[in-house]
Parts: structure tokens; sequence; C-alpha cells
């Protein structure tokens, strides 16, 4: 049974992922300056054990900055329904850290024999999105939250898709109360492998509903491969930068946006200087024609 959630109230910083490589970073002590970020977002799977050091370094940033969890083993398009386990867990760090707000993405990681690692993409469908809605009120129940779903990469379609992602997503949230996660990364990754307007997805979504915004790198096409992936190991390229501009022209609230680095991290230093490029477009974007 549906059950209606407090809403998700606009939130209009700027941050960054907290990875290991820079957790002295934001720990310095009370002399020392801040990092200056506005949040700070985790894998919550890193996260959802009892006790350990991870556990307890994400307590003490939380205690400088506001925490986002942000997942991706959730696997909301499993059409068996979800772990209840892995939810329970979630529970108790959400508890835990109180969140600015609980995320994950449309997709799904796991069979009931085995689990994927990997955000697999969803056949765009009525009965999946009957599986996905299932599932997230599933989720909202039990955390007592609405929750953020992002956007995923695509590298496939499916013949049996009946609708377009920004449909299934608009949708979806109407049916759940749930909101939005716009990669704008994915977004671009998408319409370069599948040949859409980038534009026409942004048109097409429930932009009220966007909450936040991740920014993140991919590796470009080659003569040997004719599709660009999704990677988060590098810089935002120029095509996503002006893409988020024109994102950020059309919402008509404040988000937060973040960005997003997995792999090659960078000295701190460096991913500073790229939100600092998201402020600017951010704040031009304010700025009326």
């Amino acid at each position: 049974m549906t059950q209606h959630h407090d809403p998700i109230q606009p939130f209009g910083g700027f941050g960054l992922g907290l990875r290991e490589v820079h957790y002295d970073d934001f720990l310095a002590g009370p002399e020392e300056p801040g990092v200056p970020v506005d949040f700070v977002e985790v894998i919550s799977e890193n996260y959802m054990v009892e006790g350990g050091r991870q556990l307890r370094i994400l307590e003490q940033v939380r205690e400088r900055y506001p925490v986002i969890l942000h997942g991706v083993s959730m696997s909301i398009g499993s059409a068996g329904g979800l772990d209840t386990d892995h939810l329970d867990k979630l529970k108790r760090l959400e508890q835990r850290i109180d969140p600015l707000w609980v995320s994950d993405h449309l997709c799904w990681t796991r069979t009931s024999a085995h689990n994927s690692h990997d955000l697999l993409p969803m056949p765009l469908t009525e009965s999946a999105l009957a599986a996905v809605c299932a599932n997230i009120e599933q989720a909202q129940n039990l955390l007592g939250r609405a929750m953020l779903f992002e956007n995923p990469s695509s590298y496939l379609t499916f013949p049996e898709d009946e609708m377009t992602e920004w449909d299934f997503m608009t949708e979806m949230t109407r049916r759940t109360g749930c909101y939005l996660l716009l990669d704008v990364n994915n977004i671009y990754v998408s319409a370069r492998n599948h040949g859409f307007e980038a534009e026409d997805y942004l048109a097409g979504l429930p932009l009220e509903r966007v909450r936040q915004i991740h920014l993140a790198g991919h590796d470009p096409a080659t003569p040997e491969r004719d599709i660009i992936i999704d990677t988060h190991d590098r810089e935002v390229a120029d095509g996503v930068w002006d893409l988020y501009a024109k994102a950020m022209a059309m919402l008509p609230q404040p988000v937060a946006t973040m960005i997003e680095r997995d792999e090659h991290i960078p000295p701190l230093a460096e991913l500073i200087t790229e939100l600092d490029r998201a402020r600017g477009i951010a704040k031009r974007a304010l700025v009326p024609a």
C-alpha cells in the first residue's frame, strides 16, 4: 500500500563523494579550515556494517558535514522483490547517520542466487515499471522516507521497450512519490550511444522532482568502439558541462550538485576546482538572459 512520506526539501549545495584517500582532509582538526563543500556523499554499502573503522570515520565526518547515502546494490528492478536483509542494514545506517536523503539506481544487480555488482539495464516496459514501483514503495515504507533514484548510463536497448526512459521515470515518480537524482553524464552517455537528443530527455522529465545532480567523466568513443562508457575515472567532459548548464537553467528549484570520481582519484584540490566550475555554471544559470 502506498504511504505518504514527508517531501524532500530542495537543497542547493555543492559536494563531493567521500573516498578513503581523502579521509584525512575531511577529518582535519578544529584549528584547520574544513573542506569547502556543502555535503558529502558515500556509497551506502561501504558503511552497512556494525562497527569498523569506516563507519567510525563516517560518524566523525557527519559531525562536520551533511551526508547523503547513495546505494549501488538495492536492485530496485529485481522482479523477485528486494533483499530484506539489505534493507534492514540500510535502515540501521540511515538511523545512525540521519542523512540528507537516501538514493539508489534505476537498475537491477542481482537474482535470487547471484549479485553481479553491476548496474544492469531495465527493459522499459509496463511490467518492469510495475515491479520497480512495488520495490520502491517497499523500500520507502521500510525507511519511512521518500528516496531518490538515479537514471543509468545505457549501452543497449530491448526490443520489448514500450516507452522512453524519461517517460518510465516520470511515471515512476508519479506512482511512488519518489524523487530523482539526475546524472547528467549518464544522460549524455546514453544520448550519444542511442542517438536521441539529451535536451529531449531533460524536457520529458518532471524536473520539479529532481533533488540532486551527479557530474562525472566518461571514456570517449574510439575507432574500435563507437560507444562511450561511463567510467567515473576522469574529469567532467566539456559536453557534459554544457548539458549541466542547460539542466540548471531548466530546473524550477535549487538542487544539490556533486562531482563523482571513483577511479584515478586526484588530489582533493583538483576536485574542488571542478566543483567550483559547477558553482559558476549554476550561478550563471540563475541570471536572466
